[in-house]
């Protein structure tokens, strides 16, 4: 009978952090329609955009540091609820800013929330791995994709009919209702993370030896560093180069994250049957033509159906690169999926602001012919992931 409550209590567990990814993409999906009313509203350049998206990422990486700590200390499922509460009011605060400083502080705190959102969901993600005895990261990151789909596709027809304030009232109403009910049935890891606090809680800030998750971790940052372009410079470039009205423009992010969100869910099967390298490799070369084809598009709607391509590729890189940093030999996973984790989501922090810089002297087309270049590094590369080809009884690891 334990065993059975147990089995329940993890199910409900996979479902609630499930809604919490869902809820994280939701609010990140719903600020890419908010860039180009962001840019006009506080009437600045793209490169002072690009700065303030900047921050953005800046917040994240300083919270995802933060947020192992305090993983290590309080276990993810603690962590998680009061990053998911405090988290859902991040796009408001944004909407709310009245000028640059303001604004500023606000995309450090929505960053900073977001962030260390992600960190704790991924940590929780696989402690319910752990109980369940199978894999759940790729439909895991495929509701965080579904959420960006409803985000970005309701974003731009509400903020056109009833502007970005009301929009960040409704997303915020709904992500904080999604994540107050999903916090209440999430699962806590195994003890041994409070269990060995005596001398060794601070052992997981030692740099690994092992060369090969720092590779690894390069191969997230490529890839992540074409999966923020598109969040954060697609509609821009739709609206701006490409003649889109805003409504049309939200629609770029929201393709692109719908096909990522139907292959992530399909992403576990497909990565057992064909295995890990073979999938990451024909991955990266169907997101590399999708992204060229982006940036070579004469129409929106040409675009459009280029970025959804793209997804479709970059669906399953990060599930799998995020596998393989969380095996490798010699290490702890918590310890390789930080690395990894960390290092990919530089790519936020150092991109948006370059990307920004080189728009404002030439235009964005090129930029995505460049970043099918990355996904052709990642495609190169693709044999160093090799440590996410595990059998899939062994996950459970004790």
């Amino acid at each position: 009978m334990h065993a059975q409550n147990v089995m329940q209590a993890a199910i409900r567990g996979r479902w609630a952090v499930a809604a919490i990814f869902l809820a994280n993409g939701f609010l990140t999906g719903a600020w890419a329609p908010q860039i180009p009313v962001f840019l006009t509203r506080l009437d600045i350049s793209k490169f002072t955009l690009g700065l303030l998206i900047l921050l953005f990422g800046a917040g994240a990486v300083t919270a995802m540091t933060w947020c192992g700590h305090l993983i290590s200390r309080h276990g993810s499922r603690t962590v998680l609820r009061w990053f998911g509460l405090v988290g859902s009011f991040g796009l408001l605060v944004v909407a709310l800013a009245p000028n640059v400083p303001l604004a500023a502080i606000a995309m450090f705190i929505f960053g900073g929330s977001i962030g260390g959102m992600d960190v704790a969901m991924n940590a929780n993600a696989v402690a319910v791995e752990r109980r369940l005895s199978r894999a759940i990261m790729s439909s895991s990151h495929g509701f965080w994709s579904l959420g960006g789909f409803a985000g970005g596709a309701l974003g731009g027809f509400a903020i056109q009919n009833y502007g970005h304030l009301a929009h960040a009232t409704v997303v915020t109403a709904l992500a904080f209702a999604v994540i107050a009910v999903a916090v209440r049935h999430l699962v806590a890891e195994d003890k041994p993370l409070q269990g060995s606090t005596g001398g060794n809680g601070h052992r997981k800030f030692a740099l690994p030896g092992n060369p090969l998750v720092y590779l690894v971790g390069l191969m997230a940052l490529l890839t992540m560093i074409s999966e923020g372009a598109v969040l954060d410079w697609a509609a821009l470039y739709l609206r701006q180069e490409l003649g889109a009205d805003l409504a049309i423009a939200g629609l770029a992010y929201a393709a692109f994250s719908g096909v990522m969100a139907v292959m992530r869910f399909l992403g576990d099967g497909v990565r057992n049957r064909f295995g890990a390298v073979t999938t990451l490799r024909v991955s990266a070369l169907v997101a590399a033509a999708g992204m060229l084809v982006a940036g070579l598009a004469p129409s929106p709607w040409l675009a459009i159906a280029a970025f959804a391509f793209c997804g479709f590729g970059i669906a399953n890189m990060v599930p799998i690169l995020f596998s393989a940093g969380g095996n490798q030999e010699g290490m702890s996973s918590g310890t390789g999926m930080s690395v990894v984790t960390t290092m990919g989501y530089s790519g936020i922090l150092v991109a948006p602001s370059a990307i920004g810089f080189i728009a404002e002297h030439s235009s964005f087309g090129p930029i995505f012919v460049a970043l099918s270049g990355l996904l052709v590094v990642v495609l190169l590369m693709a044999g160093l992931a090799h440590r996410a080809e595990f059998a899939p009884d062994a996950a459970p690891a004790e």
